[in-house]
């Protein structure tokens, strides 16, 4: 045995805890976080009051808003829960810098070391739980030598172990399983028994008292060992439902037949096998600071500030190879007063010359007030960046390097646009598969998608270059191009019309605009000058008759 402590934190609703403390108002009514899964919605947590009404977590909604006519549910958010996770995650640090996530409801704490420091195990629990009480969080603790007999003990303290079927006892086995389970009682006397503790939730909190694992674990049920669902309804079958159960069976012939995934899992809990924590590794952050000697109010001050932050800032980006998308200026004003500017790059960058313009065209955006006596500049969002270096002959490398300083020039501009529009109003169009004329290109936001480097698809027919919804045109209901037709308030008159050309809607997907069913495009000019994009809709799900689609102008 080794002097290791680790501390196990399971928060059962931590969805449900969420959404709480965000609107306190839904702690007093039934609260169930929902997600899709194998399509269908279950709950995936629960508050108190709905754990009162007798629903439990993967339960199907229909069958909760049955059982509780008042549930509120709302969609889960994983990235949200995940941000919450690591929130508390940093909370907890306080007890010990040695932090990791465990799963997605849970957290794993290694004390080894540091529970003195609070005055001793329990004490430190204590502060845990009032600490997560003052939170707004459930929380089921366990404390072991090991990693697994800690996260057993956080979710499975005083539950007992059931049966799988109807009247299914130990009086009912074989008379060797009932001898073989007679002598392995033995594990589970003698030594210090666990201690427990009572939340304010009344929940479980359970300490194992060092070296005291076999004791601490063997009443427990074979789900504590972190075992698939499908594995433990395969070993209560055979009557193996308690840890202890486990214990004094043969390790080969539990690996031959069920795998050695039981047999790492339980070494791992009893702390024969490894299992290390590993805290996540903080993410990068960058940011610089200048504190001024006397306040300063005038952009050119400004300016020379941040000629000296700029590169301090992208050698740190460098030096990490990042790149910064989203650079942020605060300037702290003499009266506490915080202005702000954010800027956006079309291309991660460490190069100060394309971080500069950008922030001088939005330095008339902050009040000076009273003056400005500090400086900080920080990176909102990084990306990684990849030294490129260009191979081949001279002439080869020539072509490289001006085609990435043009791809440079143009990322530079839409920087710069940006920073009066914003990024996301400037968009660019790639070819998409699709038959349909309007869906044959997409629209992507330009500082986050590259040019198109294939050829577009070229159609039989050319397509118009305005293109909108259907529009329906005045004309008799034949599919002979109309003569004389009216559209848009005007009585136009044929010339001449090019076609058909016969398009099919989409069979598997259901689109509102092209109900109509097949369709015969007519590419048609008019005596007033006008070159327009018919087409005859065959009908589909709707009436048939002529509608106008795009104009060549």
């Amino acid at each position: 045995m080794t002097d290791r402590r680790i501390l196990s934190l399971w928060f059962p609703h931590l969805g449900a805890d969420r959404l709480i403390r965000r609107n306190p108002l839904l702690g007093s009514v039934p609260l169930g976080v929902v997600q899709e899964r194998n399509n269908m919605q279950v709950l995936s947590s629960l508050n108190s009051v709905a754990l009162g009404y007798g629903l439990r977590v993967d339960q199907p909604v229909r069958d909760a808003h049955a059982m509780c006519e008042g549930l509120i549910t709302r969609a889960r958010s994983v990235q949200g829960e995940a941000g919450f996770l690591a929130s508390v995650q940093r909370w907890a640090g306080k007890f010990s810098p040695w932090v990791a996530p465990e799963a997605e409801d849970g957290l794993v704490v290694d004390l080894t070391g540091c529970a003195h420091l609070f005055g001793g195990e329990e004490p430190l629990l204590e502060i845990v739980q009032q600490d997560c009480n003052d939170l707004g969080l459930a929380v089921r603790m366990g404390l072991a030598d090991t990693r697994g007999a800690a996260w057993a003990l956080a979710r499975f303290a005083g539950q007992v172990a059931g049966s799988h079927r109807s009247g299914d006892a130990i009086d009912q086995e074989a008379r060797a399983t009932r001898s073989r389970a007679g002598k392995r009682r033995h594990w589970t006397r003698g030594g210090a028994a666990p201690v427990v503790t009572l939340g304010r939730d009344g929940s479980a909190h359970r300490i194992a008292a060092p070296g005291q694992m076999y004791s601490a674990l063997g009443p427990l049920p074979i789900a504590a060992l972190r075992l698939d669902a499908e594995l433990t309804a395969q070993l209560a079958r055979l009557g193996l439902r308690r840890i202890s159960d486990l214990l004094g069976q043969p390790r080969a012939g539990l690996a031959r037949r069920f795998g050695r995934g039981l047999v790492m899992r339980l070494d791992q809990a009893m702390g024969s096998a490894p299992e290390p924590v590993s805290p996540a590794r903080p993410a990068d952050h960058f940011a610089v600071r200048l504190t001024l000697p006397d306040p300063i109010g005038l952009e050119d001050d400004i300016l020379a500030g941040l000629d000296r932050l700029l590169p301090q800032l992208c050698a740190g980006l460098e030096r990490k190879g990042r790149g910064a998308r989203r650079v942020r200026l605060q300037a702290f004003r003499s009266d506490h007063g915080i202005e702000s500017i954010e800027v956006g790059l079309a291309r991660p960058s460490h190069d100060p010359d394309r971080m500069r313009p950008l922030l001088a065209l939005k330095l008339g955006e902050i009040d000076a007030g009273f003056g400005i006596d500090m400086l900080r500049l920080e990176v909102v969002q990084s990306e990684p960046i990849y030294t490129r270096s260009a191979v081949g002959h001279l002439e080869a490398g020539h072509a490289v390097n001006k085609r990435l300083a043009q791809n440079t020039a143009l990322d530079d501009l839409i920087g710069r646009i940006g920073a009066r529009v914003g990024l996301e109003a400037i968009t660019r169009r790639h070819p998409a598969s699709s038959h349909i004329p309007e869906k044959t290109s997409t629209v992507l936001a330009a500082a986050w998608s590259a040019p198109n480097s294939d050829d577009w698809p070229k159609p039989a027919t050319p397509r118009p270059v305005l293109m909108w919804r259907p529009e329906p045109v005045g004309a008799p209901d034949t599919p002979q191009v109309p003569q004389v037709f009216r559209w848009r308030g005007q009585d136009l008159t044929r010339l001449r019309a090019i076609g058909p050309e016969r398009i099919a809607p989409e069979w598997w997907l259901d689109d509102p605009d092209w109900r109509s069913g097949v369709r015969d495009y007519w590419v048609t000019d008019t005596a007033d000058g006008q070159r327009l994009w018919l087409f005859y809709g065959h009908g589909g799900t709707m009436l048939s008759g002529w509608f106008c689609h795009g104009s060549y102008a």
